[in-house]
């Protein structure tokens, strides 16, 4: 008997080793095609300067991408990220690009490439309200129902609470039943009221409690991006923590 619970315990401290082993198989060959990316000539340097510090392909491990996977990727800005993932999902997977259509506009030199067929603009009702610097979010409803991925990085804290509802909740709707949601973000202190210093980050608690509300199972967190040297008081553009600053990653589900 006494062997026998021995058995079942080794075998139960196994399986998280056995996942991490199988998540790393499944993202082995999309690493090699983002490792491929990063390096590729469309890239800028000023772009290029940045990877160390994103660590794109550990932050993407982290999400589950999968080189065939349907992604929505919220807030691509200057497409940063999508300029790697274009090219990563080129062969097998999809990208939607969501955002206000104007502001996506800067996108369409790296679209018109051949390697970047696979990325599609999704525009959304979206504004930028300056006086409350933060966005104005419409009525969102994505254009696919079967997502594997949607990705919202460095954006969540520009939601206020009705804006990220509606967000997550349009998420929620294009993701297919087990489908993931990752949020990277800089980090607030938690409780701290939201003050013009800390506008641009968010508190990581309360960014949980609200995709929980939305029906999302949060399933991992890692401190890929923690920076102890952050002390979570100043705007994140300021010297003396720009690209430096302690960033969440969190990992959301959708029920099966």
């Amino acid at each position: 008997m006494i062997k026998q619970v021995k058995c079942l315990l080794v075998a139960f401290l196994a399986v998280p080793f056995c996942l991490s082993v199988v998540i790393a198989d499944e993202f082995s060959a999309t690493e090699e095609k983002m490792k491929f990316a990063l390096e590729m000539p469309h890239r800028s340097e000023e772009n290029k300067d940045r990877d160390e510090n994103r660590s794109p392909v550990e932050a993407m491990r982290f999400c589950r991408l999968n080189d065939s996977m349907t992604v929505i990727e919220f807030g691509p800005g200057s497409g940063w990220y999508t300029e790697i993932l274009g090219p990563a999902l080129q062969e097998k997977g999809k990208l939607y690009t969501a955002y206000k259509d104007e502001w996506m506009e800067k996108l369409d030199p790296l679209l018109a490439e051949s390697f970047m067929s696979s990325v599609e603009k999704h525009p959304i009702d979206i504004v930028w309200n300056s006086e409350k610097k933060q966005f104005d979010v419409g009525n969102v409803e994505y254009n696919v129902s079967d997502a594997d991925l949607a990705l919202n990085i460095r954006e969540y804290h520009n939601f206020s609470l009705e804006g990220a509802a509606t967000i997550n909740q349009a998420t929620y709707n294009a993701l297919k039943s087990g489908g993931y949601y990752c949020i990277i973000d800089h980090t607030r202190r938690h409780m701290e009221p939201r003050t013009n210093e800390n506008r641009r980050r968010a508190d990581p608690v309360e960014v949980i409690k609200e995709v929980q509300s939305a029906g999302f199972t949060l399933v991992d967190s890692t401190d890929l991006f923690f920076k102890p040297d952050d002390e979570l008081r100043y705007e994140v553009g300021r010297k003396t923590v720009r690209g430096n600053t302690d960033r969440f990653s969190l990992l959301f589900k959708k029920p099966e």
